[in-house]
């Protein structure tokens, strides 16, 4: 039996199945799984679709298995709440409420009636009006929907005045809206108790986000939607925070949520006719595991009841996301083995389940769960590739902090790191391969070790990539997520450079040719890092952030006081976000970077790539600038994902001194000639 011995090559330049267009050609974006909860048969869900510029499309599955769009182009389901959105619809007896991306008013679809959804019209149900709505829910009871919403309307004179958050019922005859609850800076999940006599939600205040300090509300609700009664049920305040995630009713009225009292994010429930306080509320089942993820966007769950005896969760530990099943009745709780590392979105009811879920080999699929039957109903990649060019994930721990290489001072980090793997391509003679170290946005957020094609892209290349969950990142308890609380810009920076220095060490990776590569807020890090240390050759920054001044001042609601636990209170700390800021330390940023930005981006405007990039050209640096049209925050077009993965790649092959395989159209880089042969390496 013969063997094939791959060839050797320079890192970079290998020749990979894994293209830019792979990414986008036969893939989509899945979220939001619904169940209709008087059909106990469909279920739907959300689709973004880079090959038609990123619209959002609401997708049925029905009982007999047939799959339709319900929402035909042109039509674009999505909130802008937030900038970010979620909760952009729900549904009830055939009937679709949704969002419409163009102008933010709640429209309806009544699929019960059409066999096509070509034929369905439809039908708007709020006015036009300066209001953005998220988090969708029906109240049957009373016919109406129950939303967040967003009120844009400015005052004369008062053109910086942030914009009013409420709980509204909006009634599906007429599109009449009532104010439920307003006064508090954002409210999300407004959940009807199964009786229809209790409204739940969750609040929280400015300068706290809702992974810092929240608040988990209960109100007696009556026939003509009074409130009365209201009380807090859980949450912290500043001197004791405490975050709260996803309230919700179980089927026989009990009401449970997630706490982070403890640490970490475990379910708690209020016994019945309790009102909140200590002696009234129990943890559900105790564990150093998280039952909840960041809140970024609206309508997001990790755990429903199947039954009144039992609760279906995914939680996250070290990094890896499990399944499991509680039984209240025998008060255990049962791990369900599956081969999935990644699982988001859970819902369930009536006896059957949907979520999320994606391995390290598998790309995100949409499993149903219906009579002891598992059934895949979408998957996000319709590509299917040989194992061979998939680099296995590898979970590491490493010292990091002020004197990293000191084990002494007990300071760890995590991250995955996948090392070059490509069947037909092995490294030169005695070659490390150049390594990506990757900086996730949030920054309170986290990485999974499940299929990414854009880090397999560099992988099978010849790349070596170390995924970073700096201190900070969820999934690992309260306190290592507080690590970052003044400390952005450094106890991140330091976690990247400690991650780099600790697979050199180890020879896995050339210690000239490293680059750090972020997004959003972890462009921040990627800049924060190239600035204010030594350890990387390159860098890119997709709409990331480079003046922090600009930013506190520059930004969209639910992000504008972010920064007052990341940096410190504005403007009273102003003199920190000065030093922290790259725009202000161009003369400390000696090394290449590519800057890739989305022009209608509300979140991280273009100014600040534009202003780094100009710095950098004035200084001589190697730099190149690629704005996207129509793009925001994170680029939904497949031409311009491809066209940043390409470019990018681009980059790095003249920087680092390789040619790559790919038939790509270079980008334009100023002050290229600074390129020495022994930068390039």
């Amino acid at each position: 039996m013969s063997t094939i011995t791959p060839n050797q090559a320079a890192c970079g330049s290998w020749k990979s199945p894994i293209s830019a267009q792979m990414l986008t050609a036969k893939s989509v974006r899945l979220a939001e799984p619904r169940f209709d909860p008087a059909d106990n048969k469909s279920c739907y869900w959300l689709e973004s679709r880079p090959q038609e510029k990123g619209r959002n499309c609401i997708v049925k599955r029905d009982g007999s298995g047939k799959t339709v769009d319900i929402t035909p182009a042109p039509i674009n389901v999505r909130s802008k709440a937030h900038e970010y959105g979620g909760g952009h619809y729900c549904v009830n007896a055939g009937i679709i409420y949704f969002v419409l991306a163009s102008d933010q008013r709640i429209y309806s679809i009544d699929t019960s009636t059409n066999s096509a959804a070509k034929s369905a019209s439809p039908i708007a149900i709020t006015a036009d009006g300066p209001y953005r709505y998220a988090d969708l829910s029906f109240d049957s009871i009373r016919g109406q929907l129950l939303a967040i919403r967003e009120d844009h309307a400015t005052k004369p004179g008062d053109e910086h005045q942030e914009e009013g958050h409420q709980i509204v019922a909006i009634s599906i005859k007429d599109g009449t809206t009532q104010i439920l609850q307003q006064g508090c800076d954002f409210y999300s999940n407004p959940c009807l108790s199964p009786s229809g006599d209790q409204l739940s939600w969750l609040s929280w205040n400015h300068p706290h986000m809702p992974w810092d300090n929240s608040q988990v509300w209960c109100a007696n609700i009556n026939t003509d939607t009074q409130l009365s009664n209201i009380r807090k049920i859980a949450g912290g305040n500043s001197q004791a925070p405490e975050s709260c995630f996803q309230p919700s009713w179980s089927p026989d009225g009990q009401l449970y949520w997630v706490s982070d009292k403890n640490n970490w994010w475990n379910l708690y429930r209020l016994n019945s006719n309790g009102d909140g306080t200590d002696s009234d509320t129990e943890c559900v089942f105790e564990m150093a595991a998280e039952f909840a993820t960041p809140q970024w966007v609206f309508g997001m769950s990790c755990y429903g009841f199947i039954d009144a005896d039992n609760l279906l969760c995914c939680y996250s530990q070290d990094g890896q996301w499990q399944l499991a099943c509680i039984d209240f009745e025998q008060h255990t709780l049962n791990q369900l083995d599956t081969p999935y590392s990644d699982l988001s979105a859970l819902i369930a009811s009536n006896g059957r389940a949907a979520f999320l879920c994606a391995s390290a080999t598998t790309a995100q699929e949409l499993l149903l769960i219906d009579g002891g039957h598992n059934t895949i109903v979408a998957r996000s990649s319709a590509s299917t590739l040989d194992s061979g060019y998939l680099a296995a994930p590898q979970a590491i721990t490493y010292p990091t902090g002020n004197g990293s290489n000191n084990t002494d001072n007990n300071e760890q980090a995590h991250a995955f790191y996948y090392p070059p793997c490509n069947n037909d391509y092995q490294p030169m003679a005695n070659e490390q391969p150049p390594l990506i170290v990757l900086a996730h946005g949030g920054p309170t957020g986290a990485t999974e070790s499940s299929l990414n094609l854009k880090i397999q892209y560099w992988s099978s290349r010849g790349f070596a990539v170390l995924d970073v969950n700096y201190r900070g990142s969820t999934g690992y308890g309260r306190v290592y997520r507080d690590k970052l609380k003044n400390n952005w810009g450094i106890t991140d920076v330091e976690d990247a450079c400690a991650g780099a220095e600790y697979l050199i060490q180890k020879g896995l990776a050339d210690k000239d040719r490293v680059a750090i590569k972020g997004s959003s807020a972890g462009g921040y890090t990627v800049l924060a890092a190239l600035t204010f240390s030594d350890t990387f050759k390159a860098g890119c920054s997709l709409y990331g952030i480079g003046d922090l001044q600009t930013l506190a001042t520059d930004t969209h609601k639910f992000e504008s006081r972010y920064l007052d636990a990341l940096i410190g209170p504005w403007p009273e700390t102003k003199d920190i976000y000065r030093e922290r800021s790259p725009i202000n330390h161009i003369d400390k940023l000696n090394c290449p970077v590519i800057f890739f930005q989305g022009l209608d981006d509300k979140v991280v405007p273009p100014n600040q790539a534009e202003d780094m990039f100009e710095a950098l050209m004035k200084k001589g640096i190697a730099t190149a600038y690629v704005p996207f049209k129509g793009e925001g925050h994170g680029f939904r077009q497949a031409a311009n994902i491809e066209r940043a993965l390409e470019g990018e790649l681009d980059f790095y092959g003249k920087v680092f001194g390789f040619i790559p395989a790919d038939d790509i159209k270079p980008v334009e880089i100023k002050n290229a000639d600074s390129l020495t042969q022994k930068e390039a390496h």
